[in-house]
């Protein structure tokens, strides 16, 4: 592992390849995601005096230069960083480990390293499209772990754990496509935890796959090739699609290959493969972030695939894989699998605490635990030093050490041409945070005219959404800064983070969800505390926000620096010495998920009776980590609670049946507990359905998420004295009481929610609030309108329309296995005005990709009524309309109107190409149905 220290002259002290950064004119071209080579380093390096510095402008005079270009305002500047040139030589300590990974064996050392060797038996073609993404050999662990006996022909089963960026993925998907490639009447399906995780995955796997056709099949004495057209497979190549919530996917799972799929997503797709028999088409299923089985709200849903599939006893191979599993032997035993271990990682990580200005190496957890240790000792002479140190700012916004560091170590990171990812505690702090960053980046007349162009077109991209250009990014992406978290929409944190990714934003600034989703890494990663709110974070989510330093391909080394207030130090130094959680069971009693477990079992026809479920019970996690006779209590336990509520029935001969209630709340991809109170909502519905209206379909279709959704009061009532007649009836039929919304909004306070009835009523509350928020994105309300008027994120806004849509499907399913016909055609009626944001007229328009809810309705105004006359129009004639559409913008100069034209030309196209599309299978429809 290369050092990224380096002597000064004297010998003395240290310092890393970035120092170089502050003897450097600001006017230098970015090269983040440019790899420099060590010469290129060393030709800019402070200590090399061949005259690669003769032109360097003193800093002093810089910064009165800037301030001249600024106007003569008093900008922001970032504090140097030094080099404390006496102090002990800590970064040494670190050198064996480097030495060790820069001798990492290649392929032409070992040919098992490369993805061709026959031991793997890949199809050329696969392994030339994971040579075009940049993998043209493995690491000597993954060809250890891809090469244990019965591993890549599917016999048996596997749980590994390797670090973050240590190449986890690469070798499930491997044995995954191997797989669905060699036997194609087998089919995959890959869980991950996050939509946004299953977003870019999808778009990975489609890259690997392209082109790759399956083997075909014998059938008898011949191959599929030699059968009969219509016995041949409909499709040789690898069909990859993804189940998510809000995804469009209607592919049944005939039409699937892998399927990638969110936890709630595999499950239901398990039950039905079970229940329609179709569960021998399985060949793999991997579990990806298996520490998730921990969490307490989705964990046991990825339990509960793992222990179906173990009862089915058959050739299902199970793959888990995470960066943070201690307990991997238990894992392994239970999953009656093969484990490998390592904590291999391709590029070195340095580690930093920082504190009061002053930056501390730390090789080990241990060294941090004794550095933060002295460093709040009341010892008058530490033992530990600084390797740098940050000087005071004079500016007021950066009088806080903390806040200091954070800006200058960013800059610092921009300047020298690298990517920097600061992690916040919230989505306030993010956009604070990188507004302040942003005002100490260097002025835009010091930055390179081609970046200045590129980030321009990031602004154009922003500016074309339906949802317009935030403020903050429309100040901070032209000086390569932007935020990322949830409040933005998919399609603006897709923006910035292929921006990021290129090279055109050096910086960003991003919530701790960041850390668990997409693939963002950087060359220095930089915690403004560690805390997320409140509460510290865990020791797995540090590991994970740390472990997006460094990447292969993309740096030579990786830094992760940890800002700490003086409060915290004691409490930080603990949590790295803190072991990682054990990954336990979610079916305990406190938990609740043996209730679903066993539910689920007995509504698909998995185990039915009482010997088949003692049997079912020694396939869950929890029966290898819980008391064997406390396990037997709680099923029985159970069991009678799931009769009392109705769920099931037992007869006299220990048989147990699933009821249409227990069938419609599988179906629905529900608990029993949303099952029970969802059934309750709709019984009172079906006697007295508010059909006058829309309020009242628009409460059904709500997801019981959104009882997690904070209610504003004062909104609230506001929007309930707006209310017609049909919906203050459909309020007073929910349950909502006018009077509390009074009272509550004039005394400030939050619902109680102490007893069952309580909890019952917040949940009715909560969840009406939200159905005015789906009544206006329903009704062509912009997400960006209804975000301001209810005064939330706009990106909430876009999941809760997104979650909708699958619940909504979720809503009918349990109308059908209820046998509520008349309940169900009202709620299918609506599912496509849900699906499009818009009112009956505009439903046709609104299938063509960037035509939906106000833009749909403008299109229509302006004569564009159909499919056909989109499908007809020119592209250019469609673009005032676009701008018509659009947010309200300020003004611009007339070179940056033209990109935004030619940004709005280019979705025009899209737009008259996706509708004659649209229209010719529409007509081949209607003439399929006239023969």
């Amino acid at each position: 592992m290369a050092s990224l220290a380096m002597a000064q002259p004297g010998g003395a002290g240290w310092t890393t390849t970035i120092d170089f950064v502050h003897q450097q004119q600001y006017n230098t071209k970015s090269l983040h995601g440019i790899k420099r080579s060590h010469n290129e380093m060393r030709a800019i390096s402070p200590n090399n005096h061949n005259g690669a510095f003769q032109d360097i402008i003193p800093a002093q005079e810089v910064f009165k230069r800037q301030r001249l270009h600024a106007g003569g305002k008093n900008r922001i500047e970032a504090s140097r960083i030094c080099s404390v040139t006496s102090g002990p030589d800590i970064l040494n300590n670190e050198q064996p480990s480097r030495q060790i990974s820069a001798s990492t064996p290649g392929p032409s050392q070992s040919p098992l390293l490369l993805l061709s060797h026959p031991r793997y038996c890949l199809p050329e073609r696969l392994v030339s499209n994971f040579a075009s993404l940049g993998i043209n050999s493995i690491y000597p662990w993954q060809s250890s772990c891809l090469l244990g006996r019965g591993l890549l022909n599917g016999e048996k089963n596997l749980v590994y754990t390797a670090p973050t960026g240590g190449g986890k993925s690469l070798v499930a998907d491997v044995l995954m496509l191997k797989r669905v490639i060699e036997d194609p009447t087998k089919k995959a399906i890959l869980v991950l935890p996050y939509v946004a995780l299953v977003q870019e995955k999808l778009k990975w796997l489609r890259k690997i796959v392209d082109g790759v056709e399956k083997k075909s099949v014998s059938f008898g004495s011949q191959t599929s090739t030699q059968l009969p057209a219509w016995r041949r497979p409909h499709n040789s190549s690898v069909r990859v699609v993804g189940f998510f919530g809000g995804s469009k996917a209607r592919a049944s799972w005939s039409d699937v290959d892998v399927a990638v799929c969110t936890i709630e997503k595999a499950n239901a797709l398990v039950n039905t493969a079970i229940e329609e028999c179709t569960i021998n088409d399985l060949g793999v299923v991997v579990l990806d972030e298996l520490h998730m089985i921990n969490d307490d709200h989705r964990g046991y849903l990825m339990e509960l695939v793992a222990s179906k599939l173990l009862s089915l006893e058959r050739s299902v191979q199970i793959v888990g894989m995470s960066a943070t599993l201690t307990n991997v032997e238990v894992l392994a035993n239970w999953l009656d699998a093969k484990y490998y271990s390592t904590k291999y990682v391709p590029v070195p990580i340095e580690e930093y605490l920082v504190y009061d200005r002053s930056i501390y190496p730390v090789s080990t957890s241990n060294a941090f635990l004794k550095t933060a240790s002295q460093l709040n000792s009341t010892q008058p002479f530490p033992v530990v030093s600084p390797s740098r140190m940050i000087q005071i700012s004079e500016h007021n916004e950066l009088k806080n050490p903390l806040t200091n560091a954070v800006v200058s170590l960013a800059v610092e990171t921009a300047k020298a041409g690298y990517g920097a990812l600061i992690f916040c505690s919230g989505r306030q702090g993010c956009q604070s945070t990188a507004s302040l960053v942003s005002e100490a980046m260097p002025i835009l007349s010091d930055v390179d005219e081609k970046m200045l162009d590129r980030r321009k077109d990031v602004i154009s991209e922003l500016r074309s959404l339906p949802v317009g250009l935030d403020d903050t990014l429309d100040k901070t992406v032209m000086k390569g800064v932007a935020f990322h978290h949830a409040g933005l929409t998919v399609e603006e944190r897709d923006i910035v983070a292929e921006a990021y990714d290129k090279g055109v934003i050096s910086v960003i600034v991003a919530t701790c969800s960041l850390a668990a989703g997409i693939n963002l890494p950087a060359r220095r990663v930089i915690l403004q505390g560690a805390r997320m709110g409140r509460d510290l974070i865990g020791p797995a989510m540090l590991r994970q926000m740390r472990g997006r330093a460094g990447r292969k391909g993309k740096d030579e080394i990786g830094e992760s620096y940890l800002c700490c207030q003086k409060a915290d130090l004691e409490e930080v130094a603990q949590l790295l010495e803190a072991d990682l959680p054990m990954v336990e069971s979610s079916l305990t009693p406190e938990k609740r998920g043996i209730k679903r477990a066993l539910l689920e079992v007995i509504t698909v026809r998995l185990a039915t009776h009482t010997g088949a479920i003692q049997e079912y019970v020694p396939k869950t996690l929890l029966y290898h980590t819980m008391d064997r006779v406390l396990l037997d209590t709680m099923v029985s336990k159970t069991l009678e609670e799931l009769i009392e509520d109705g769920l099931v029935t037992m007869d006299n001969f220990g048989s147990y049946e699933a009821t249409l209630l227990s069938q419609a709340t599988v179906a629905s991809c529900l608990t029993p507990e949303d099952g029970i109170f969802l059934h309750g909502e709709l019984r009172r519905a079906l006697r007295a359905f508010v059909m006058d209206g829309e309020m009242h379909i628009f409460y059904t279709f709500t997801p019981l998420y959104s009882s997690q959704t904070d209610i504003n009061w004062p909104i609230f009532r506001r929007e309930m004295e707006n209310l017609d007649e049909s919906g203050v009836r459909v309020l007073e039929f929910v349950g909502v009481n006018p009077g509390l919304v009074n009272r509550m909004a004039n005394s400030a306070k939050s619902l109680p929610e102490t007893t069952p009835s309580e909890i019952h009523a917040a949940r009715i509350y909560r969840r009406f609030y939200a159905a005015l928020q789906l009544r206006d994105l329903c009704n062509e309300t912009p997400i960006h309108l209804v975000a301001r008027k209810f005064e939330v994120p706009r990106g909430f806004v876009q999941t809760l329309a997104q979650i909708c849509e699958g619940f909504a499907a979720g809503m009918i399913k349990f109308c059908d296995r209820m046998g509520w016909g008349m309940l169900k055609a009202a709620l299918e009626h609506m599912i496509d005005r849900l699906k499009a944001g818009a009112k009956a007229d505009l439903l046709d328009l609104a299938k063509i990709p960037f035509v939906k809810s106000r833009t749909a309705r403008v299109f229509w105004e302006n004569g564009y009524k159909g499919l056909r006359t989109m499908a007809e129009a020119e592209a250019k004639d469609l673009v005032p309309i676009l701008l018509l559409a659009q947010p309200k913008k300020s003004r611009l100069d007339a070179g940056e109107e033209a990109k935004y034209h030619q940004k709005l030309l280019l979705k025009a196209e899209i737009i008259v190409g996706a509708a004659n599309r649209l229209w010719e299978r529409q007509q081949q429809v209607e003439l399929e149905a006239d023969i």
